[in-house]
């Protein structure tokens, strides 16, 4: 199978990108298992796309030389894309391990059929584009999973919980 695993529209704002002596992040639990211990994909390799909202600005890849999906993601916070996405997708080629939840080795590569690479890459494409006379979703196969976003706790409350702890607080007091 060319892809292992999935991401799609992750947002910016929900990444810590690392701080001081605090490497950056970006967790995700399987979308059939939330309960799950979070994976972190910082070393993934695959595809990438950046958003503004729902609107595809930027497509990418990862892992064909040293950088890997958190460096590149990390770069468009500071350059000519800072400020022009807040959401990503990502599809990446290495699967996570069950015996410690980690990403596999490069080398640890699987061989994929043509039919096998050409619904991957259609599965990219209708996953990441969305287009609208597209009603079946992208093919990528029963063992292809994917991830749903994990709030780092480095990052804090999120304005919405902090507003909740607030409106409780003088709930309560009021009674």
């Amino acid at each position: 199978m060319l892809i292992q695993n999935y991401g799609l529209f992750w947002n910016e704002s929900d990444v810590f990108w690392g701080a001081g002596s605090k490497a950056g992040r970006l967790l995700g639990v399987p979308a059939t298992n939330t309960t799950a211990d979070p994976t972190d994909f910082r070393e993934q390799s695959g595809v990438y796309v950046l958003y503004a909202d729902y609107d595809l600005v930027y497509v990418g890849q990862v892992g064909s030389g040293n950088q890997k999906l958190f460096t590149r993601l990390k770069q468009h916070t500071r350059d000519s894309l800072a400020g022009r996405w807040n959401k990503f997708s990502w599809f990446g080629i290495r699967w996570v391990k069950k015996t410690d939840n980690s990403l596999s080795a490069e080398a640890d590569g699987k061989h994929s059929t043509h039919s096998e690479v050409l619904n991957h890459i259609e599965a990219i494409l209708i996953h990441a584009a969305e287009p609208k006379q597209n009603r079946q979703g992208g093919r990528f196969g029963e063992d292809v999973v994917q991830y749903l976003q994990v709030r780092d706790a480095n990052l804090g409350p999120t304005r919405e919980e902090m507003i909740h702890d607030i409106w409780s607080k003088l709930r309560d007091s009021a009674a």
